[in-house]
């Protein structure tokens, strides 16, 4: 770890636990332990494994430094951008059923659906308040600016989601159908996070533009990687069940190029639901198509396609060289 993320990494959970105080009242205190909960700070299992790695505050964070300016006055908005994506997180465990996150009962599993649909609404109105604060050290116009943004991106997370959840139940999809759906559920909160670091950097309106394409790219290589993990992975590495995006019917890259050639792939998957036991050898034989070579190769692309953006925005000094580490990091899984 750099002596950059040695400083950023404490001041976002600072921050975040700040941000989060909002609710440390009299009569809240459960209240309060639910967010603290999800957040990944108390709880059995609580620490560095629950709280995940803070990629979208770091790369706020990152970017803003990268422009040439302190980053420490952008702190608020580097927890607003992890309260939407914690928000979702929430949510999203509830619409897919999700018992598990970060290897502990998610927050609907504790305290029931209603419960955590208002935490999930609680981290959505912390992330807005959050951005005010910003106001405390820049101009209203860059504020309303920023606001604006992350504004416009939940509606992307939602459009997103909703593709998703609703491609769940449609075979009438194509791979062109694919790109919009993660587009606006992972790569739109992390194209916005760039944006906004570089905003509040002062960048000029080039830079802001590439930074924001280094985030979207950054986001379609992260997810179409995720897909093959999904199936592929090793879950050890992964934490997560190869089995389960093929059970749940997701329209993943590979699943989606699985149905394109109507082989044998497609008729099993067409012919109702699957079992677990099915899984390993439907995931063989995915893989004899063509799929996992296929997505390979387009996150291949989405990742060429980041790094090139990253590049042109040169990014400067230490930070541009913790987020271009970061990046390859990212872009490099393996599972």
């Amino acid at each position: 770890m750099t002596e950059l993320l040695e400083s950023l990494l404490p001041a976002i959970e600072t921050e975040l636990q700040r941000q989060i105080a909002r609710l440390d009242q009299p009569r809240l205190e459960p209240f309060h332990d639910m967010l603290t909960y999800h957040m990944g700070w108390s709880g059995e299992g609580a620490g560095p494994e629950a709280t995940g790695k803070r990629v979208r505050p770091l790369l706020t964070l990152l970017t803003s430094a990268a422009s040439g300016t302190d980053w420490q006055p952008a702190l608020p908005a580097a927890a607003a951008v992890e309260l939407v994506h914690n928000f979702s997180l929430v949510h999203d465990d509830i619409q897919d059923n999700s018992e598990k996150r970060h290897g502990r009962p998610t927050t609907w599993v504790k305290w029931g659906a209603p419960l955590a649909i208002n935490v999930g609404d609680a981290l959505f109105v912390l992330s807005n308040l959050a951005l005010t604060d910003l106001s405390e050290a820049y101009p209203a116009e860059s504020v309303l600016h920023v606001a604006q943004i992350l504004h416009e991106t939940c509606l992307d997370l939602t459009r997103g989601q909703y593709l998703d959840m609703s491609y769940e139940s449609r075979n009438d999809l194509s791979i062109d159908d694919y790109w919009p759906m993660i587009a606006g559920k992972t790569a739109a909160l992390l194209a916005a996070c760039c944006q906004i670091g570089a905003i509040l950097g002062e960048a000029d309106e080039a830079a802001v533009a590439v930074y924001r394409d280094f985030g979207h790219y950054l986001g379609l290589a992260f997810q179409v990687q995720d897909d093959i993990l999904g199936i592929w992975g090793d879950e050890t590495t992964t934490g997560k069940s190869t089995a389960s995006d093929l059970l749940e019917g997701k329209k993943s890259l590979p699943v989606l190029f699985g149905l394109s050639k109507n082989g044998p792939f497609a008729q099993r998957w067409l012919g109702g639901p699957l079992t677990i036991a099915e899984v390993p050898a439907l995931a063989e034989q995915l893989a004899r198509e063509g799929a996992r070579d296929y997505t390979q190769q387009a996150a291949d692309q989405m990742t060429d396609l980041a790094i090139q953006s990253l590049r042109l925005a040169d990014p400067q000094d230490e930070a541009g060289e913790t987020l271009s580490d970061l990046a390859n990091r990212l872009l490099k899984r393996e599972g």
